[in-house]
């Protein structure tokens, strides 16, 4: 039998009476949503600072954002000094909170010192040296040139190594390769080469390291996650738990159904799905488990949701911003188009908790234990911050301006409650967060810079897409299949940003020359981006759920992809109805293209859960289920009609020729 395995009790209500196992989620008798504000020193190796070196990167992490704040703000100032500026911030607060190798010691070593001061001086060189190094850097660079640019290439990889670990550092390192061994190689891979010194300072530029990565990074990203470390303490973050407890938790299987509500709102604004999963995972995950869930399905469930978080408007994770600099389309533009297809996959994943819970015969939670209505009710203010932030930017408002906005009325709507109110302690710990929080994205994208430097540099990225074209023949659906398998390749073990990143500079010009729209073509790939992080064999947010659940992460990874199957399906429903990017039809058409495509999740999702029509499906209604999913997710008359068709031969067959149903209690392992 399974370690999974629940017994019988584990399938009902959590009992008041029982208090031994309700310690860790019971407070006054109610569900506790209380959420990790800081998840990146629970989940990661980080220094634990103390003394007099805590004071102090309490006071570089508050000056750094509130330099941020300032220049975004107030005082523009060339893009080189920012960005660099930008950087020596992260690696000197990197640095000093992740440890280079694994100690019991919280002690900074001297080594990190020498680092950290090499990494200041180098932001200084830039500074001192912005007149001259602009015309240098990359065509004639002096030797002090090339030595700052190599330090800080180093340092960008061991600042990546630390933050993220060996995966996105390793894939620098081959296309760094590629430069020096290009001229050794056939066919499309074949360049003339270039020196150490051009190659090092063309990349260690804005063409590279401080390219569109960091311009986001340093313009966008930071920002917003300033924002969610103030939406935290200032209380929204815990408001999100609440209401999401209070409109789902009663239903059957509440908690898992809770998980996608509260996972998709912070993960949204989080914008790594590992991090929202130790975030909002370390509360919903033993719950689940707690109520009757099996392990492996709560811990894939968090991890399908948190990742799924980066695709809902109006932040998602960042990537939006990253793809409005990229492809030059409006911001807003990017987050209408988006909102539909969101829908689609959260949709889906609602299904398949819900199939899951009628499977296994569970219940909610009881009405005494969830947030009261009223209590919702009288703190609803506390989503103004959010609702001014959709508000200001589908009015096409500055992304800075907006984000300032909310960051603003996070703290005033803090003040409207004794509990929220945000005193100027809360206000320098949110600042401190904020930028703490940021430190592993400002390190990926850095690191990605060096890629896509490379990629722009040796001109590789435009010979891929010849290929991507040639392999295809013209034929979009293969093309969209190699771009889907390149960039969830590309993805694996890399955070979304960066994977977005190398993805958007290697494989979206392949179809965007194919003729497939821009913003399509970025979507597309923003996808399979987002989604590497729930796709075997390296899935690492699922990896962090099945550390949290205690589960086996290579089976927790196959059933977040399990759950997630309706994000590998969508991207090309992008290219079969682009009514659902509100690109084409009226409104009828598409209306009814959305209408159809719920019911595609929908009978997707019975498909993989292997229940329909209140019974479970054998195997050859499964295969007819998800052959009428995927008739309804493409847009088009007769398509419906064939599956229609096909829906009302499985009614049938339920009805008439599988008369047995599924005992309640039986879990996921005893059902298909």
């Amino acid at each position: 039998m399974s370690e999974e395995k629940k017994q019988p009790e584990e399938k009902t209500n959590i009992k008041e009476e029982q208090p031994k196992s309700q310690t860790a989620f019971l407070k006054d008798g109610k569900i506790d949503t209380t959420i990790d504000e800081d998840a990146l020193e629970s989940a990661s190796g980080t220094r634990n600072l103390t003394g007099w070196v805590r004071y102090v990167f309490m006071t570089i992490a508050i000056i750094g954002a509130l330099f941020h704040l300032y220049i975004l703000n107030l005082n523009p100032i060339d893009p080189w000094v920012f960005r660099s500026t930008h950087l020596v911030f992260g690696t000197v607060l990197g640095l000093m909170l992740y440890p280079g190798w694994r100690s019991k010691s919280n002690k900074i070593p001297l080594i990190d010192w020498i680092l950290i001061i090499i990494s200041i001086y180098i932001g200084y060189y830039i500074y001192a040296n912005l007149d001259q190094i602009v015309f240098r850097f990359g065509v004639v660079p002096t030797d002090m040139d090339f030595y700052v640019a190599l330090a800080g290439l180093l340092l960008v990889i061991e600042f990546t190594r630390r933050t993220s670990g060996w995966t996105l550092p390793i894939l620098a390192f081959v296309f760094i390769a590629y430069v020096f061994l290009g001229p050794y190689l056939p066919g499309i891979l074949n360049h003339n080469g270039y020196s150490l010194e051009r190659f090092v300072t063309y990349v260690y530029g804005l063409d590279g390291v401080f390219g569109v990565t960091t311009d986001v990074s340093s313009k966008y990203i930071i920002l917003f996650i300033i924002f969610g470390a103030f939406l935290q303490m200032s209380g929204v973050g815990q408001y999100f738990m609440k209401v999401a407890f209070a409109v789902a938790g009663g239903l059957r299987g509440g908690p898992a159904k809770v998980a996608v509500f509260s996972s998709a709102l912070m993960g949204m604004i989080n914008g790594t799905s590992a991090g929202n999963v130790v975030a909002t995972g370390s509360l919903t995950i033993p719950l689940m488990k707690k109520t009757g869930y099996p392990a492996r399905f709560a811990a894939a469930t968090e991890a399908t949701a948190s990742s799924g978080g980066q695709l809902l408007p109006p932040i998602m994770g960042a990537g939006a911003f990253l793809m409005a600099e990229i492809t030059g389309i409006k911001y807003s533009e990017i987050i209408i188009a988006a909102a539909i297809p969101a829908i689609l996959y959260f949709t889906s994943v609602y299904f398949m908790v819900d199939f899951q819970a009628v499977k296994s015969g569970l219940v909610g939670l009881s009405r005494k234990q969830l947030p009261s209505i009223n209590e919702i009710g009288r703190h609803v203010y506390l989503f103004i911050p959010v609702l001014l932030l959709i508000i200001m930017l589908v009015q096409g408002r500055s992304v800075i301006f907006a984000g300032t906005v909310g960051i603003i009325s996070s703290f005033v709507i803090s003040l409207f409650s004794k509990d929220t109110r945000m005193g100027l302690k809360k206000i320098l710990l949110a600042l401190e967060l904020g930028m703490k929080n940021a430190l592993q994205l400002i390190a990926i994208v850095a690191c990605a810079g060096i890629i896509v430097g490379v990629i722009a540099l040796t001109g590789v990225g435009q010979r891929f897409s010849s290929l991507l074209l040639s392999i295809a023949d013209n034929n979009m659906l293969l093309a969209l299949i190699f771009a889907m398998a390149i960039a969830i390749i590309l993805g694996m073990g890399m955070p979304t940003t960066a994977a977005y990143a190398v993805a958007a500079s290697a494989v979206a010009p392949g179809l965007i020359n194919m003729g497939l729209d821009p913003l399509t073509a970025h979507l597309f790939v923003f996808y399979f981006a987002v989604i590497s992080a729930i796709t075997p064999p390296v899935a690492l947010a699922a990896f962090a759920a099945a550390g949290i659940s205690g589960t086996d992460p290579m089976k927790t990874g196959f059933k977040a992809f399990q759950l997630g199957l309706a994000a590998f399906i969508v991207p090309f429903m992008f290219f079969y109805s682009p009514e659902l990017l509100l690109e084409a039809g009226n409104t009828v058409t598409i209306a009814l293209a959305v209408i159809t495509a719920l019911l595609g999740v929908y009978l997707l999702a019975a498909a993989v859960q292997g229940w329909f029509f209140g019974k479970s499906a054998k195997w050859y209604s499964r295969i007819l289920l998800l052959a009428a999913a995927l008739l309804f997710m493409i847009s088009g008359v007769v398509t419906d009609f064939i599956g229609l068709a096909v829906v009302a031969a499985v009614i049938v067959i339920q009805k008439f020729f599988h008369r047995g149903g599924t005992p309640a209690g039986k879990t996921e392992e005893a059902v298909g």
